[in-house]
C-alpha cells in the first residue's frame, strides 16, 4: 500500500471518527424531551389524588376515594376525638392510601419552590403546577381550620399496609390524627406552615383572595406550631414512627417555616426569628445536619434559601452562606472535603435509606437554586483547594435529572411512561389493581393480593411516578416487592418538577 493511499484511509478514518464524536454529541443534545418529562412528572399527582375528582381529571382510570374522611373518630385532641369534620382531599404519599400530611406538606412546600423560581421556563405546565398545589392547600384549610388543632394524618397505616386494596374500595380504617395544644407536633404544623406560605406566593398573579387566605392561615398555623412547641412523636408515634416519624427535631421546620413566610409576606419578625433561633439547630448552626434535605431533615435547604434571600447578609460571617456551600461542597464528586453522599458506578447520587432518587431530586433541586444564586451575584465556590464555578452546580443537577431519565447502565427511564424502558411492575396499589372501568366490583382487603404477586406489568400506568430506583450498583428488579425501589412518592415527583422546568428551556 502506498504512502498516499494510507493517508487517504488516515484522512478519511478521521472523518469518520468526527462524524461519530458529532453524531453522538447531538444525540446527547436531543436525548431527553424534558418538556415532555416536565408534564408527567406533575400529570403524576393527579394519580395521588384523595377525594372527589374533577371533571378535568386527565389520570382517568383513577375515582374517587376517601369522601368520609374526617366523619370518625379522631385521636389526638385530649385524646377524646373529633368527629364530624371535613378532611376530604389532599394527596396519598406513595403506593399506599394513608394520608400522611408531614410528607405531604413538603411535597407542597416544593410544588410551591418549583413555581416560585422556575415559573419562566414552565410554559403551559404552570397552570397544572398551579392545580396540583391547590389540591393541597385546599385540603391543608380543611386541616388547620379548628383553633388550636392540626390534623396530622388520615388513615392507619398498620391496617392500609395490610391490604392491598384499590384507594376507591378503601375500608381499612381512616381515623383522623391531630395535634393540640396539649398534644403538640411542631414540625408537622410548622411544614403545614411552610407549605401554605410557599404556595401563596405563587398563587397571587391568579387568585389574590385565595394567597392572602393562604398566608393567613400560614400565619396562623405557625404561631401555634411554635407556642405549643413539642414533637408529634411523643403523642402520635404510634401511629406515625413506622411511616414518617421526626428523626430530626422540630426546629428544623420551625426555622424552614419562619424563612418562608419571611419570603412571602417580608415581615421582619420573621426574618428576626430565623436569625434569633438558627442557634437551636445545634452548634455551629448545623451539627451533623448540614447536608441533609428531605421531608424530615430541613438543614441544607434553609441555608440555601437564607442566603438567596439575603437577609443574613450583614451577618459576618454569615453562617448561612457558609453552610449553604459547605453543603454543596459535601456533594461536588470533584471536591476535596468530606462528602455527605455516595455515587454508583453509572453517576446517581446516593444517601442512606430507601428510596433513594427522593434525595437525588431533593439534593439536586438545591445545587441548581444555589447555581443560580451565585451566578447572580458572580460568587465563586471555595471547596478547600478547588475553585466551583455556578455552572458546575447545573451541571451537577443536571446528571442527576438525566440519570433519571435513563442515562444510565440499564438505558432505562425510573419515570413511568417516559422513553421507551421504564418501570412496569411499581409498587402502587391503584396502579398494580385493575381500574373499576375494568373491574367495577369492590376488591376486598385481601382481594389484590394474587395481583401484587404477579409478574405481569401494571394495568393501569401511572404516568410520570419516579419510583425510589436502582441500588447502589445500578441494579433494579422491576418488582412490586421490593418497595424501597419499585415505589413511587410525591416527594420524590415535587422538586423534579423545577429542574425539569429549567432544563427544558437550557
Amino acid at each position: 500500500m502506498t504512502m498516499v493511499k494510507m493517508k487517504r484511509i488516515g484522512v478519511v478514518l478521521v472523518l469518520i471518527m468526527v462524524v461519530v464524536v458529532v453524531s453522538e454529541a447531538a444525540a446527547a443534545a436531543r436525548r431527553h424531551d424534558y418538556g415532555d418529562a416536565l408534564t408527567k412528572s406533575i400529570l403524576f399527582f393527579e394519580g395521588q389524588r384523595s377525594g372527589k375528582l374533577p371533571p378535568s381529571q386527565r389520570m382517568t382510570w383513577r375515582k374517587d376515594s376517601g369522601l368520609r374522611d374526617g366523619f370518625h373518630k379522631s385521636i389526638g385532641e385530649s385524646q377524646i376525638g373529633i368527629r364530624h369534620i371535613d378532611l376530604v382531599g389532599g394527596y396519598y404519599d406513595a403506593g399506599d392510601n394513608v394520608k400522611f400530611n408531614f410528607p405531604m406538606a413538603f411535597t407542597t412546600t416544593m410544588l410551591a419552590w418549583s413555581v416560585a423560581d422556575f415559573k419562566p421556563f414552565m410554559g403551559t405546565e404552570h397552570q397544572h403546577a398551579l392545580e396540583a398545589i391547590k389540591w393541597a392547600t385546599d385540603y391543608f384549610l380543611k386541616c388547620t381550620r379548628m383553633p388550636g388543632v392540626v390534623f396530622a394524618q388520615v388513615g392507619e397505616g398498620f391496617s392500609d399496609h395490610n391490604c392491598w386494596q384499590r384507594p376507591e374500595d378503601m375500608d381499612t380504617l381512616r381515623t383522623p390524627f391531630a395535634v393540640s395544644k396539649k398534644f403538640p407536633g411542631s414540625e408537622v404544623s410548622a411544614e403545614m406552615a411552610a407549605a401554605l406560605a410557599a404556595s401563596s406566593i405563587v398563587m397571587r398573579t391568579s387568585n389574590r383572595t385565595y394567597a392572602a387566605r393562604l398566608l393567613s392561615r400560614a400565619k396562623t398555623v405557625f404561631d401555634f406550631a411554635n407556642t405549643y412547641q413539642g414533637s408529634y412523636n411523643a403523642t402520635l408515634g404510634k401511629w406515625v414512627c413506622s411511616f414518617y416519624c421526626d428523626y430530626s427535631g422540630y426546629q428544623d421546620e420551625l426555622l424552614w417555616a419562619a424563612t418562608w413566610l419571611f419570603r412571602a409576606s417580608k415581615l421582619p419578625y420573621y426574618s428576626n426569628y430565623v436569625l434569633n433561633n438558627i442557634h437551636k439547630l445545634d452548634p455551629p448552626y448545623n451539627g451533623g445536619n448540614f447536608a441533609e434535605f428531605g421531608w424530615d431533615a430541613k438543614h441544607a435547604g434553609i441555608h440555601i434559601l437564607v442566603s438567596k434571600l439575603g437577609f443574613a447578609n450583614h451577618l459576618q460571617p454569615n453562617p448561612f452562606l457558609i453552610n449553604a456551600e459547605k453543603f454543596v461542597c459535601s456533594v461536588l464528586p470533584e471536591s476535596p472535603t468530606p462528602k455527605s453522599v455516595s455515587y454508583s458506578p453509572g453517576g446517581l447520587l446516593f444517601k442512606a435509606g430507601g428510596s433513594n432518587i427522593q434525595h437525588s431530586t431533593a439534593i439536586s433541586f438545591l445545587l441548581l437554586v444555589h447555581a443560580r444564586f451565585t451566578s447572580g451575584s458572580k460568587r465563586t465556590i471555595q471547596c478547600g483547594n478547588v475553585a466551583v464555578k455556578p455552572n458546575r452546580l447545573a451541571q451537577v443537577a443536571k446528571r442527576q435529572v438525566d440519570y433519571i431519565l435513563g442515562d444510565n447502565p440499564l438505558n432505562m427511564s425510573y419515570m413511568v411512561g417516559y422513553g421507551k424502558k421504564y418501570p412496569q411492575r411499581i409498587h402502587h396499589r391503584a396502579s398494580s389493581l385493575p381500574s373499576i372501568n375494568a373491574y367495577p366490583r369492590k376488591l376486598q382487603c385481601q382481594g389484590g393480593t394474587s395481583y401484587f404477586f404477579s409478574s405481569k406489568p401494571n394495568p393501569n400506568i401511572l404516568v410520570g411516578a419516579v419510583v425510589g430506583g436502582p441500588d447502589i450498583n445500578d441494579r433494579y428488579s422491576d418488582s412490586r416487592a421490593d418497595f424501597p425501589h419499585s415505589e413511587p412518592a410525591t416527594y420524590i415527583n415535587a422538586p423534579l418538577v423545577g429542574l425539569l422546568a429549567f432544563y427544558k428551556d437550557h
